[in-house]
């Protein structure tokens, strides 16, 4: 499959929460599916496969996370409930259930979504996923949350960007990365980042997988350098969730950009069992 791309970008849209705004956009008609990014990334993330969902036949909505972005970074909490929050808002304010399509952060704060608001969610579609906090040492923590202080958490994550590519990039990453950079080197946003990075924890969303009946897919990785067993971290998540798991060959933790014609009809073919178009 030859990734669609498109000549422009919808209108960035804003739905008012508690401390500040939640940018977003949305094309298309049909079910609704609500794509959002994980911690320093962008919706923009979305920009092979949005277009291939709203050609399908889908409402493709693409969502900020607060303090990234679009979005305000007016926000004092971050992380997985906080997102969950977010998501919940969105899907509201565009009416009806949808599917979460949630990379990294995002697919915690979509398992929080669903096992709080069953009736709001028509299933999970969870790449990248952290659901449980990583295994590492307090000192990897603490070494993490350092690198990533204001005063440089642009620099860094610059240079660390392509590491969570590892495997495949997209043909675009060095532009997409420059873009990435440049709205996290604005006003504001570097603290907001880091305060991400501070305040979240996964904990949250595993407390709460054995709460959620939605249906879903988990599309991992198979070189993504977040996890020590990407493989066994998916099926784990699939054992837990009762979901498909797609292990997507020289990708990392951005399987939907690295590999889209992988993950393209893996995530179609979900939705045309979940929310079939009519």
């Amino acid at each position: 499959m030859t990734p669609a791309t498109h000549t422009s970008s919808p209108s960035t849209r804003y739905i008012t929460r508690p401390e500040g705004r939640i940018a977003y956009d949305v094309q298309g008609t049909g079910p609704l599916v609500v794509l959002v990014p994980g911690m320093g990334d962008l919706r923009t993330g979305y920009r092979f496969l949005a277009p291939e969902l709203v050609a399908a036949g889908y409402t493709v909505a693409t969502t900020d996370l607060r303090g990234h972005g679009d979005s305000d970074t007016t926000f004092s909490a971050y992380g997985d409930p906080e997102t969950a929050g977010d998501i919940a808002a969105l899907i509201d304010e565009l009416g009806g259930k949808a599917v979460i399509g949630g990379n990294s952060l995002a697919a915690g704060a979509a398992v929080i979504v669903a096992a709080e608001h069953p009736a709001k969610v028509a299933g999970l579609v969870l790449l990248g996923p952290f659901v449980r906090n990583p295994q590492a040492s307090a000192f990897e923590k603490w070494m993490f949350r350092a690198m990533m202080a204001p005063l440089w958490a642009a620099s860094v994550w610059r240079g660390y960007m392509p590491t969570l590519y590892k495997g495949k990039k997209p043909a675009d990453f060095e532009q997409y990365r420059s873009t990435v950079i440049a709205s996290l080197k604005r006003p504001g946003y570097a603290r907001a980042f880091s305060l991400t990075t501070d305040q979240t924890t996964h904990d949250p969303a595993e407390a709460r997988l054995g709460n959620v009946a939605a249906p879903a897919i988990v599309i991992m990785g198979d070189s993504d350098p977040d996890f020590k067993d990407p493989a066994g971290e998916a099926e784990w998540i699939g054992e837990k969730l009762n979901a498909q798991v797609v292990i997507v060959a020289d990708a990392g933790h951005y399987p939907q950009s690295q590999q889209p014609e992988i993950t393209t009809p893996a995530v179609l073919g979900f939705l045309s069992t979940v929310a079939p178009v009519a």
